[in-house]
């Protein structure tokens, strides 16, 4: 517990040091989180209120990530682990763990690919599409399903030798839902997403 709390607390203050209430000034970045707080917590908490013989959980952090940009995504996903808390039986220590590792961990990994990729791959709508919400999340959260397992978080009710491909098995559902709303925004809510611009990436 010790662990998560410091990753926690060290991830808030290096997003505080970003300010990141300067990004909600425009006003587009409300309708996304309203969404991150409406839909995530429940998708942390559904293992807790549903007694699964496979507790496996979908993220959700890279999306966000995409939409609300590292320094405000960073104090939006503790609010969806605390939230999470609050609708489930799940304990304190339980949602700091989710909290550290579906959510901070996966969208700090997000942030690094993504700076990777454009510097490397450069600035294309597929790139950015395919590249960085779809195969960047699989490779994202099975990442941080591994580091989560090495470092003694393990799923609930699943055996070691079966956490590799659970692990790699969730990581494909969270980037086939990041790909295909990342797409949709991308078409029809570009201001939806902080991490996208029609400048950069259409060459405007």
């Amino acid at each position: 517990m010790a662990t998560n709390l410091t990753l926690l607390i060290l991830a808030l203050l290096g997003a505080l040091c970003f300010r990141p209430w300067r990004l909600m000034a425009a006003g587009t970045r409300l309708t996304p989180i309203l969404a991150t707080l409406t839909f995530v917590p429940w998708m942390w908490a559904m293992p807790s209120l549903h007694k699964m013989p496979l507790q496996l959980q979908g993220s959700g952090a890279c999306l966000v990530l995409l939409m609300l940009g590292w320094p405000l995504a960073v104090p939006v996903l503790c609010l969806v682990g605390l939230m999470a808390a609050l609708i489930s039986p799940m304990s304190w220590e339980t949602a700091l763990d989710l909290t550290v590792w579906l959510g901070l961990v996966p969208a700090t990994l997000a942030l690094l690919l993504g700076a990777a990729v454009r510097r490397w791959i450069g600035l294309h709508l597929f790139v950015y599409v395919l590249g960085r919400a779809f195969l960047g999340t699989a490779l994202c959260m099975f990442a941080a399903g591994l580091l989560a397992q090495y470092t003694g978080h393990s799923m609930p009710g699943i055996d070691n030798d079966l956490s590799l491909v659970a692990h790699w098995l969730v990581a494909w559902g969270d980037a086939f839902l990041t790909g295909l709303f990342t797409a949709i925004m991308v078409a029809y809510k570009p201001d939806w997403l902080a991490t996208w611009s029609d400048q950069l990436y259409l060459r405007r």
